[in-house]
């Protein structure tokens, strides 16, 4: 499966997900973005087992734990670790997963997205968020033009 504009956007459309796999080190990419959804007055809830709290905001050890729970998550997470993470999400009730990707596997695991799609979860198999946030960073934008030329943008 690949992602749809459509699933993006409602993803997006949302402003309360969790994000499961927020660094507890300042300078890792996942803290900037957790930083930009907050930023962008998305109430983003960050998951990490290691951690009670990211930059100022309770952290759960399991998407489970979140009261009220979660429609959606956003995984930053390893591919192996990915595939314990949807079934523990198809057990708290999430709706929709979107599985990182800015270079390399990201978060992708073609199991992990299978058992999504077997389990009616709506999945976003790869793709950095980033490219579709308005008036993001030019180097967001031009990974987004690459995608279009090469024809791997999701329609």
């Amino acid at each position: 499966m690949t992602a749809t504009m459509d699933s993006i956007r409602q993803f997006l459309g949302q402003q309360r997900f969790a994000m499961i796999g927020v660094s507890r080190q300042p300078g890792d990419f996942s803290r900037t973005l957790f930083g930009e959804f907050l930023r962008r007055g998305y109430q983003t809830i960050p998951v990490n087992p290691d951690a009670q709290e990211i930059d100022g905001h309770a952290c759960f050890a399991h998407v489970a734990d979140i009261q009220p729970p979660v429609d959606e998550v956003l995984l930053m997470t390893s591919p192996a670790a990915t595939e314990t993470l949807v079934r523990e999400c198809a057990q708290a009730g999430v709706k929709r997963v979107w599985m990182f990707r800015g270079a390399g596997r990201g978060s992708v695991s073609p199991d992990a997205v299978r058992f999504c799609e077997a389990n009616g979860i709506d999945v976003i198999p790869g793709e950095c968020p980033c490219m579709f946030l308005p008036g993001e960073a030019w180097f967001h934008r031009f990974h987004g033009f690459v995608k279009r030329i090469t024809g791997t943008y999701p329609h």
